[in-house]
Order: structure tokens, then sequence, then C-alpha cells
């Protein structure tokens, strides 16, 4: 099979590696960095000079994005996916984009006789590197079935969602869910070691209570070490909070929490620290108290 491969960056650069290294698919790449085609280059990935260079005799194409604006105009800008793409070839977009831009680019992408698959991925970059992600895929069954195998090379919990947009539908959840506990943990974090108990020991206690989560660790481990080098950058966290808030306004469903922790990230944005990790949430605390919750060395 011919992949073609646009958007090799921190997430779509470890997926694509993995392809090369755990299939024997013929993989062609595009990104507007250098070196991240590079690396991809040195497991054997062939590079093209845009978009469309990479897709026009692929069987599969995939993009990994920041944006659903990103998205939109690799697919149907200049010399884009869309202008070059086969009639009969799978498109997937891995990227956390909106469900309305999903179904938009699919309904273009079908009159040239293409399936879009939308398949999220979750995470974040060590994941990715492992090979461990979990992928959430919507679009027509026949060409979910007929990629599976490809999309196992990036992790093994990869779960058919159902039609069109459902698999931005589910990241959008789940990241919502991820995002709101993160601030609750950044918050109760604060609060207890204000009240003066040592970080370790409300560490230790509530990661063996009901408290406990992923993204609790995640935000003990950096709040510990005071290293907000991102997994996964407050800016795109703040992105896909805004997607499921544009979601819930579509649907009339009302959201109590979810403006709340989007306000907290907008603050923490507004202190510089968008290119922070996203439990850098708990930043906005710790300025607002004056007290770094780091231990000592």
């Amino acid at each position: 099979m011919k992949i073609g491969f646009v958007g090799v960056g921190n997430m779509g650069g470890p997926m694509c590696r993995n392809i090369l290294k755990n299939s024997g698919h013929e993989v062609s790449v595009f990104d507007l960095n250098e070196e991240a085609i590079g690396r991809c280059a040195e497991f054997g990935a062939t590079a093209g000079d845009s978009p469309g260079a990479v897709v026009a005799d692929a069987d599969l194409v995939f993009t990994s994005l920041p944006h659903p604006r990103d998205v939109e105009q690799v697919v149907l800008g200049s010399n884009g996916i869309a202008d070059n793409i086969r009639s009969g070839a799978t498109y997937c977009d891995l990227s956390t984009n909106s469900p309305l831009t999903v179904r938009k680019l699919a309904t273009e992408l079908h009159k040239q006789s293409v399936d879009m698959l939308d398949a999220p991925v979750s995470g974040g970059v060590a994941a990715a590197e492992k090979g461990s992600l979990a992928v959430m895929v919507g679009g027509v069954r026949a060409s979910f079935d007929r990629v599976k195998p490809v999309l196992q090379c990036l992790g093994e919990n990869v779960v058919y969602c159902g039609d069109t947009g459902n698999g931005c539908v589910a990241k959008i959840a789940n990241n919502l869910i991820a995002f709101c506990n993160m601030a609750a943990s950044a918050e109760g974090l604060m609060l207890g070691v204000c009240a003066g108990i040592e970080l370790e020991v409300l560490n230790q206690v509530i990661r063996n209570s009901s408290g406990n989560s992923m993204t609790f660790r995640a935000v003990v481990k950096n709040a510990k070490s005071g290293d907000w080098t991102p997994s996964f950058t407050m800016d795109l966290a703040y992105k896909d909070m805004h997607l499921a808030l544009e979601l819930a306004d579509e649907l009339g469903v009302p959201m109590m929490l979810s403006p709340t922790v989007h306000n907290l990230m907008r603050m923490a944005k507004g202190l510089g620290y968008e290119r922070n990790d996203a439990t850098a949430i708990l930043r906005v605390y710790e300025d607002t108290m004056k007290k770094a919750l780091k231990l000592d060395d």
C-alpha cells in the first residue's frame, strides 16, 4: 500500500515512524519543517514538496495537524489533497478536528469517490512514540475495516465510533473530561498545600483514593518538578475545549464546568503559559497565591 502523510511534527512524526517500522507500506511525507521530514526519512519515508505531491499516488492519506483551519487548508487549498487524491483512495485525519469541518470535508471528497475517516488519537507524545495511542474513528465502516491494520501501528485500542465526525465527538468528550479533571486537580492541590499539607503527602493520599486519575498524576508530576515542558500544549488544550463548547452550542447541551475551565486556560495563556504543558493550568493558582508547589531540591 502507498501512504501519504501530511504533518509529521510532535504527534504526526512518531505515528508516521511507527507505520514505517511496523508495516511494509511505502510512505511519502510532507511537513513545513524539513527536520521533521528528515526524521521520517531516516526510517525510509520519501519526501514530497507539497501535500498534493505526497497524495497523488497514495491508496491511503493521513493528516496530523494542529487546528481545523489547517486541515481544511491542506485538503481544499491550492495543490492540496482534494485537487490531487485519486478516486477510490481513503483519507484519514488524525487531528482533533471539528465535527462540522470533518463532515464538510467528507462531503467534498465523496464527490471524488474518496471516503474520509476522522481518527483523532489520545495519549500524547509519549504514547505516540510507544505506539500505544487510543484511536477513535468515525466514517464508512468498510473503509475503517480496510485501514484498521495500519491504525493498529499507532495503538492497539482502535475503536470504531460510527458515522463521519463521531471520532472527533468521542475525542472532544474525552478531552473535556480530562481538562475539567486537570483543573480540579490543580485546585485541590493548591487548597491542600495552602492549608499546610506537604505536596508529597497529599499526592500519596489522592493517588490511592477516589481523586486519582491520569490527569491528577500528570499535574502532580509537573508541580513537583516545576518542569512544564509540553507533552500537550496549553494552546492545543484551549483549542480542544473551544471545540467542545462549539459542539455544545450546536446541540443545545448545557455546559457548566467547561466554560470555567476554558476561562482558566485563557488566563494561563494571558500569563504567557500558552506553550507550556496543559497541566500549567496550575500556574494560574500558583501566580494568584504567589506560592509555587515545586518541591525543594
